[in-house]
């Protein structure tokens, strides 16, 4: 294999790394999976609350939910903050 060839190899790999890597931060920041923590926190804390026999399981899963929820999404906000303050 020739120097521009192996090169040419190096950089599709490089090339390729940096889709997958986009694609997972795209994920990280999209709505469905804000969504879809929301809902798993939600049902697991209601089937939890459901199991150890708390009233309207459902209804008081729904702020345990939004906390984690508020307290996920407001991580953004407090990394940049960070960031700033530690450069």
């Amino acid at each position: 294999m020739t120097t521009t060839e192996a090169l040419i190899k190096r950089i599709e790999v490089i090339e390729n790394r940096n889709k997958k890597v986009e694609i997972d931060k795209a994920w990280e920041g999209s709505y469905t999976r804000r969504a879809l923590i929301v809902l798993f926190t939600y049902a697991s804390i209601g089937i939890y609350m459901w199991a150890i026999g708390v009233e309207n399981p459902l209804i008081n899963a729904v702020i345990p939910a939004l906390g984690f929820s508020l307290s996920t999404l407001s991580l953004p906000f407090f990394k940049t903050w960070w960031i700033k303050l530690n450069k």
